[in-house]
């Protein structure tokens, strides 16, 4: 095993990155990450063992200062969530990074690619990848280039999007992609390989294909996922036409995947993509027990979500520019501006933390406390829309991190046992936040406290909140009290809840 390192991996806020930075820090190396919303790294467990560094690598600058003394860097940053344009952004990125790399004396640069043909046009997304791969291959300073398929783990995008296309139909007709080959691997095979990087020749710069070594078509893997699930086995026909955008827009309404990611997936799956060579193997030893089956795979991550154990989800660092916002704004900076506000509140006989249980509990299975059937109407009509919807559900079903995703809110702000605000990432004329507090009420009991605010975008956005005023009106005041009458059946009340 190489000597301790000190290394820099960038995406730490997103899906594979989160969970190898803390399996880095297992090995004895030295870890910076480098996040544009360090924030959102402030409730991870790792947070106080490894230097968190703010920037941006398109921004030069802040790249050099976060490449300076750094052996290995970890390059696991895509803007395929950014929409239209990605595969430009990511040239540009891979360029900046490479230059900066080797002004900075980096030893190595570690990249994920994905499996693709030799041969054929390639989708946006996957030409973008191989891009990527030969920017960094033709820069100064050695890179390793990891090309993986499917990554199957609890909370990946591939894994999600399995899961969700499997259980809503058990009768499909499906594109003909779904008889394309695929090499799956998991999770755990991928941060293997990742971890182990370091241990690789000096001076090493080539592309290594990883997988399971087992080859299925789509529609197996969607099968295979269904036996695992104890679901019947599904009836998947194939037509004669491929229809991407189709299927893409098919994928983002039924799955948690927004239309964003869920189109260049899709695209991506109109090539078969099985390792080339396993050349990886005279180089680095494979994991403990050996590569994982798919079967495997799916069973383990169906337990971690089971046991609420999921580390990172893909919807991490997944909010795309046009649905991020800027942190809500001070009550006192609203002056001038329009806001509209629906403000609630319930005194309690219960201790604050039953109240601050139920707080931290919502959204996914738990739902929200108010008319189900009206979150379902305005979830679908959002994803229709292209929005995030309330597929996305939550990463664990009792706690909350900053950043984490909460159906169709993120988590803005969270000051444990007392407030939970939440930013929208609906598709909404304007920007909206839900907060939530408890306080003791100094009599023993406690005050619930909760705030819809809406500041709306033009005309438009007026007449929005105008439109849906009256269900305001019926969602938010049940809401409030459903949450105090939940938090009264985790104890014993010593009086009924009251109105104030």
């Amino acid at each position: 095993m190489t000597e301790s390192q000190h290394i820099l991996v960038t995406g730490a806020t997103g899906y594979i990155g989160g969970r190898l930075v803390p399996l880095l820090l297992e090995d004895g190396h030295r870890v910076r990450v480098l996040a544009r919303s360090p924030e959102k790294l402030s409730d991870v467990p790792w947070a106080s063992d490894v230097e968190i560094v703010q920037g941006d690598l398109s921004d030069r600058e802040s790249a050099a200062a976060a490449f300076t003394g750094i052996d290995t860097l970890y390059f696991l940053v895509h803007s395929m969530a950014s929409g239209k344009g990605f595969g430009g952004q990511e040239a540009a990125i891979a360029h900046l990074v490479a230059d900066a790399a080797a002004e900075a004396g980096v030893q190595r640069i570690v990249y994920l690619g994905g499996l693709h043909p030799a041969e054929g046009e390639l989708s946006p997304h996957m030409k973008s990848r191989t891009e990527v791969g030969r920017i960094l291959l033709d820069g100064e300073v050695p890179a390793v280039v990891y090309q993986a398929g499917v990554v199957i783990g609890s909370g990946s995008a591939s894994f999600e999007m399995i899961r969700h296309l499997t259980e809503t139909l058990p009768v499909m007709p499906a594109p003909s992609w779904v008889r394309r080959r695929i090499e799956p691997i998991a999770v755990r095979d991928v941060l293997h390989y990742l971890v182990r990087a370091v241990d690789l020749p000096a001076g090493l710069n080539r592309t290594f294909d990883i997988g399971s070594r087992e080859v299925l078509t789509y529609a197996e893997i969607m099968n295979g996922y269904a036996e695992e699930a104890g679901l019947p086995r599904r009836r998947i026909y194939a037509l004669p036409l491929p229809a991407p955008r189709l299927a893409g827009h098919w994928v983002a309404l039924v799955t948690p995947i927004p239309r964003s990611m869920a189109l260049p997936l899709v695209e991506s799956l109109q090539h078969d993509a099985v390792a080339k060579e396993h050349d990886i193997d005279q180089y680095l030893p494979q994991p403990d027990g050996g590569l994982t089956d798919y079967h495997d795979a799916v069973k383990r991550a169906l337990g971690k979500e089971k046991r609420g154990e999921v580390e990172t989800t893909w919807a991490s660092a997944s909010a795309s520019s046009d649905l991020a916002s800027d942190p809500l704004p001070s009550d006192p900076d609203w002056a001038g501006q329009t806001v509209y506000v629906d403000s609630r509140q319930r005194r309690a006989a219960v201790d604050p933390a039953a109240v601050w249980q139920v707080i931290e509990g919502v959204g996914g299975r738990n739902g929200w406390y108010s008319l189900p059937m009206a979150w379902a109407i305005r979830g679908v009509l959002d994803k229709t829309v292209g929005g995030a919807g309330l597929t996305r559900g939550r990463r664990n079903p009792t706690t909350l991190f900053t950043g984490d995703v909460v159906d169709w809110w993120r988590v803005e702000l969270l000051e444990r046992g007392t407030l939970l605000r939440l930013r929208a990432e609906m598709r909404v004329p304007g920007k909206a936040w839900l907060e939530m507090r408890v306080d003791p009420d100094g009599e023993g009991g406690s005050l619930y406290r909760q705030r819809a605010i809406y500041f709306p975008k033009g005309l438009g956005g007026k007449l929005y909140w105008w439109l849906i005023a009256p269900f305001h009106g019926l969602i938010f005041p049940s809401m409030a009290k459903n949450i105090t009458r939940q938090a009264a059946r985790l104890t014993t009340p010593a009086a009924p809840d009251t109105a104030v």
